[in-house]
């Protein structure tokens, strides 16, 4: 059989990992071929291949990014897009596709099984919001890195008495702020699943500034403000209808300034979470997801994606990975306003 393999949306510490299983599964086990699909959804629209072999994959496992590169082109909003892939995939001798990603990149794939393409799923998010999967790669990686930066920032916050928002990442899922901020010790977490007051907010940092102690706010970049929008930093909508958010931090910052009198300034990590290697615990859990992609595409299980549930990576339709978001609870978040202030 000769499977082929993509890695769409945005770039993910793991992915990698997951390349290196299913080449290394996929050949030496169950005897297959494997390419891969350059640049996402957009190598099968054009084309663009590239052999994975045991050599080319030998010394991928600690690498951040991917080496197929990616995208966020969607096939369904191109031309004749359906049919340009089923015509890549038949010219080159494709039997089954894996597909690396998040929500868009799954929603294609769910779409695609339904048009007649064989497709399996790997569930692959920063954020953390596929509901399919109590996990997904790359956000270990993501929390630790904010984590450590809350940790940096500290020093130089209580050093310059001044407050310090940071902004991570979190479009509709608050996950890693609240995974960072209460690794990070913050005194404030505002996540996109619960508008926040900004008085409330300013109470708080005036309550840490009067215990001598420079206050921390972490915040998604999807939070907004009770009675507000979110803020964006540009009009423009990707493949997807996505828009790229941006700002929240510097605006709150601002506010803090403006209504405390204090000194605050704005940290947005943004495509830091995402660079450079991926914890072990990601690196472990990719690895699992791609050596059990390649045994769900020998099994015949398309239409299915692998996910972890507990400790166990099982298989799930495609539909459930994309069907609704994992969003913060709010009894998660009222655990972590016990130590606000």
């Amino acid at each position: 059989m000769r499977v082929g393999v993509l890695t769409g949306g945005g770039d993910c510490p793991g992915l990698n990992a997951v390349l290196r299983a299913v080449t290394r599964n996929g050949i030496s086990i169950h005897g297959h071929e494997i390419v891969g699909f350059r640049n996402g959804w957009l190598g099968p629209l054009e084309g663009l291949t590239t052999p994975l072999t045991l050599d080319s994959v030998e010394e991928i496992l600690n690498r951040g990014g991917t080496i197929l590169g990616s995208s966020r082109t969607n096939p369904y909003k191109v031309d004749d897009g359906v049919a340009r892939v089923k015509a890549t995939l038949a010219e080159h001798g494709v039997d089954a596709l894996i597909a690396i990603g998040g929500e868009d990149t799954l929603g294609v794939a769910e779409q695609l099984t339904h048009d007649g393409v064989p497709v399996v799923g790997v569930p692959k998010t920063i954020d953390n919001d596929l509901g399919a999967t109590d996990y997904t790669f790359g956000f270990d990686t993501a929390v630790h890195i904010a984590t450590e930066a809350i940790d940096r920032l500290r020093t130089t916050a209580e050093s310059h008495h001044r407050a310090l928002v940071v902004e991570v990442m979190g479009r509709h899922a608050g996950w890693i702020a609240l995974h960072s901020g209460l690794a990070g010790g913050a005194n404030v977490i505002l996540v996109p699943e619960q508008p926040f007051s900004v008085d409330k907010v300013c109470d708080l940092v005036r309550q840490r500034f009067e215990r001598q102690y420079a206050p921390i706010v972490v915040v998604a970049e999807g939070a907004v403000p009770a009675g507000g929008e979110e803020l964006l930093a540009t009009g423009e909508r990707d493949a997807f209808g996505h828009v790229r958010l941006g700002g929240v931090g510097t605006w709150l910052a601002d506010e803090l300034a403006e209504r405390t009198g204090q000194e605050s300034r704005a940290v947005v990590l943004g495509h830091t979470q995402r660079g450079g290697p991926p914890t072990a615990y990601d690196r472990v859990l990719a690895t699992r997801f791609g050596l059990h992609a390649i045994d769900a595409v020998a099994a015949g299980e398309f239409g299915s994606m692998v996910a972890l549930r507990g400790t166990d990576i099982v298989r799930v339709p495609l539909r459930e990975a994309t069907a609704e978001l994992k969003t913060v609870p709010p009894e998660r978040l009222a655990e972590a306003e016990v130590l606000f202030g």
